[in-house]
């Protein structure tokens, strides 16, 4: 479809009228089969794009389009079939005695029929790992796990574009990475359009396009290793690059030339392997 995109035109906001603008005259384009991470320093304004994306906040100034219907009062609830959230404390997200109830609140305000209600929470909860949890209270359930419910809720109303604001931020590195790879094998399996507010570098070096939040304006689009080759001028803006990234510039500052800037391990250990065997 041509209008399969979320779309933002000229947006600004603040959240009162005598407080300093969060967003000024910021535009830009998701397609509705990417990855992107929009990354920022506290107080970007990145949390309040995910929150204009859903219809939690309206600008003051400029549109936002998803699939080509304006988000407005008057559409939050298609908009919010389209676009599902994920915040960073499942916590916040539950409402339901069980995990069943939980997963079924979203489609009860959409007024889903009972059958496919039952039918949705069933796939839902398998495609995060969580069948046979149903009757679980949610306030029960460790970190990773309401993590995967919330998701689960999130995923049972159908939306095309999955928004995660900071949702690993508060579980283990082993915890984000199983929610991570949850996430992305659902994404392939529905064919859904991911954004991810984050400060997980690693997180970050697996999206498609990276969106760089500077002071409430796009600093940069791109993608994860043009965005990490910039390193001076992400510290200088506050933000930190990968220790991949870090160490491939103290092996270029050392004279050893890298054909690309590695984004992880494998791809360091690639560029040292083919320089070696060519010396």
């Amino acid at each position: 479809m041509e209008n399969s995109k979320i779309e933002f035109r000229n947006v600004s906001f603040r959240y009162q009228e005598d407080m300093p603008w969060v967003l000024k005259n910021v535009s830009f384009t998701i397609s509705a089969d990417e990855w992107v991470a929009i990354i920022g320093h506290n107080g970007s304004g990145k949390s309040t794009i995910a929150k204009l994306m859903n219809g939690l906040l309206f600008p003051q100034e400029g549109e936002i389009y998803v699939n080509g219907q304006k988000v407005s009062r008057e559409t939050i609830w298609d908009v919010r079939e389209k676009v599902g959230m994920v915040f960073q404390n499942p916590d916040n997200q539950f409402v339901g005695t069980t995990v069943r109830d939980d997963v079924a609140f979203g489609m009860e305000n959409h007024g889903m029929p009972r059958e496919l209600m039952l039918e949705r929470i069933e796939t839902s909860l398998a495609a995060v790992g969580m069948q046979g949890y149903e009757e679980q209270e949610p306030h029960r359930l460790s970190g990773g796990q309401k993590q995967r419910v919330a998701i689960a809720s999130v995923l049972a109303v159908s939306p095309k574009y999955i928004i995660l604001d900071e949702a690993t931020a508060m579980l283990d590195p082993k915890g984000r990475k199983e929610i991570l790879k949850t996430v992305l094998e659902v994404q392939e399996q529905r064919n859904l359009c991911l954004v991810t507010i984050t400060h997980d570098l690693l997180e970050v070096t697996q999206a498609d396009r990276v969106m760089v939040m500077n002071e409430g304006e796009v600093w940069l689009e791109a993608s994860p290793r043009e965005v990490f080759s910039k390193q001076e001028q992400l510290q200088e803006i506050g933000l930190d690059t990968p220790f991949i990234t870090k160490l491939a510039d103290e092996l270029k500052a050392a004279g050893i030339s890298l054909t690309r800037e590695p984004l992880n391990h494998q791809e360091l250990l690639e560029e040292l392997w083919t320089l070696r065997s060519t010396m």
